[in-house]
């Protein structure tokens, strides 16, 4: 799958709607590839009490149920179709779960897009023994 078959997969799931007074869904949607070619999506979860994760923590949560855990490429696309940049915390989700993502290509745009390592050129990698 390529960058625009990826963004448009994303944007055809980001349909918001409330489940409750207390929670929203669906405003953010994303998709990602694995290494073997399996693609994976899932979308935003926002709580009124503060609980919730992004798409990119549900598309990756689908990923690792099928014991998958390299990601080829991944995008968000919000609910307007516009192609967003993932969060600190979606990037450092990505890193931790396989190190092999750090080349992950991250969608940054529709013509656009960065391996996972140049989003975190300085990451901190904890030394053994302290």
């Amino acid at each position: 799958m390529n960058r625009n078959e990826l963004i448009e997969l994303a944007a055809s799931l980001a349909r918001p709607f409330s489940p409750s007074e207390d929670c929203t869904a669906a405003s953010v949607a994303a998709a990602l590839v694995t290494a073997s070619g399996n693609v994976y999506t899932g979308v935003c979860v926002d709580a009124e009490c503060g609980i919730g994760f992004c798409a990119e923590h549900a598309a990756v949560a689908e990923m690792l149920k099928a014991h998958e855990s390299t990601v080829r490429m991944i995008v968000a696309v919000n609910e307007d179709g516009a192609v967003l940049a993932p969060c600190g915390r979606c990037r450092e989700l990505l890193w931790q779960i396989d190190g092999r993502n750090e080349g992950t290509w991250v969608v940054l745009g529709v013509d656009e897009e960065a391996r996972l390592r140049e989003l975190l050129p300085h990451r901190w990698k904890p030394s053994l023994g302290g």
